[in-house]
């Protein structure tokens, strides 16, 4: 800061906690949901209940904490993945309060207990066969500045693609 010969400084400059939390936040390594299943190289089958879920890791599903300082104000920020909105590619969206459950084949043809999605149609009519969805992570960012008495959140989304190859199967009885 600059002040003129002779001339009284200004008040001291104002610190928004919330503005060095963002960039507490910056400096983490917050990634898209690392998608496991749908699996890209799995075919899926029109009406049979999908699992959907991804591999946590603190760069994947947190909690990561940073902090950052300016002008003397220390802020602490800690992000969680609370949420994942899945994009089904044919219309759906499906959200997702957890990493969701692994699929096993012990499970055969259950519903998801917590994150699952149910195609209608085939994916043949789409580009390359196959509906595009996203996985979006909501990052909740709690930050505290105890030097002020303050502390709050703010929402950070991390996207990452997948595919999913779904297709009919016809029963022909031969009775």
């Amino acid at each position: 800061m600059w002040i003129a010969d002779g001339q009284a400084p200004d008040a001291a400059p104002v610190i928004d906690p919330e503005a060095v939390a963002r960039r507490a936040a910056a400096s983490m390594r917050l990634d898209g949901p690392k998608v496991a299943g749908p699996r890209a190289a799995g075919t899926y089958v029109v009406g049979m209940p999908m699992w959907m879920w991804a591999e946590p890791s603190p760069a994947t599903f947190g909690p990561v904490s940073a902090s950052a300082t300016a002008g003397g104000v220390t802020v602490t920020a800690t992000a969680r993945v609370t949420s994942v909105r899945w994009s089904m590619g044919d219309g759906a969206t499906v959200t997702c309060h957890g990493p969701g459950t692994p699929y096993r084949k012990s499970r055969e043809v259950t519903e998801s207990p917590d994150c699952g999605h149910l195609y209608e149609q085939a994916s043949y009519d789409e580009p390359g066969g196959r509906y595009r969805g996203t996985a979006t992570a909501a990052w909740t960012v709690t930050w505290t500045a105890p030097a002020l008495g303050d502390g709050g959140q703010f929402t950070e989304t991390r996207q990452a693609p997948f595919t999913v190859d779904v297709r009919e199967v016809q029963v022909v009885n031969t009775r």
